[in-house]
């Protein structure tokens, strides 16, 4: 081998999907997501159970949004359903003032203000310990651990390089959540029965 030390840096097995890790998703540069979302052409997906943080950390976030669902971007977000035992349990795990129902319900408070756009967003429980956020063919994936927040998750940013690599194994995770969840601006029908009767 005439570069040895070369073999280290250029990736060339399964791994070379992941470009970074980050031991905190707070120690990721703010610079990171904002060029991974304004990048997106085709696709933006969001499921962090809260996804809070992104109206926090982003000025001008909803507009941003707008901007992408009316270039013909399809932009989708993925809750946890604030009425839910899972929400319940993982608030008691947390232990915090801000409650993770209450963290949900200030997303819902900001899309409903882009209910007038082609932005879709579900509820689906199933993803209480793992936030996954697509942008095109650029991912961040953030397990969280027991007992920690969001932003004390470890972090991975991940580029798709191959089929059936990570990256489609996360994004295949995320298509199972949004086909098994429900719409959060559709009221299911035994509802309105009940709020008829």
């Amino acid at each position: 081998m005439l570069w040895p030390s070369v073999q280290q840096l250029v990736k060339s097995g399964p791994d070379r999907e992941l470009v970074q890790m980050y031991p905190y998703r707070s120690a990721a540069p703010a610079t990171l997501w904002r060029s991974l979302i304004k990048g997106a052409t085709r696709e933006l997906t969001f499921a962090g159970y809260t996804n809070y943080f992104l109206w926090l950390e982003h000025a001008n976030f909803g507009a941003l949004l707008r901007q992408k669902a009316a270039a013909g971007c399809r932009v989708r977000f993925i809750l946890g359903d604030p009425a839910s035992p899972i929400t319940r349990q993982r608030e008691l795990e947390e232990d915090v003032p801000l409650t993770l129902s209450t963290r949900i319900e200030v997303s819902l408070s900001e899309l409903a203000k882009l209910r007038d756009t082609t932005i879709e967003t579900r509820y689906e429980t199933g993803h209480v310990s793992l936030s996954v956020f697509r942008f095109d063919n650029d991912m961040i994936v953030t397990p969280l651990l027991p007992g920690a927040i969001g932003h004390d998750a470890p972090m991975m940013h991940f580029r798709r390089c191959q089929e059936d690599g990570v990256f489609d194994r996360f994004a295949g995770h995320t298509e199972d959540l949004w086909a098994k969840g429900r719409d959060v601006w559709t009221i299911p029908t035994a509802e309105v029965q009940h709020a008829q009767a």
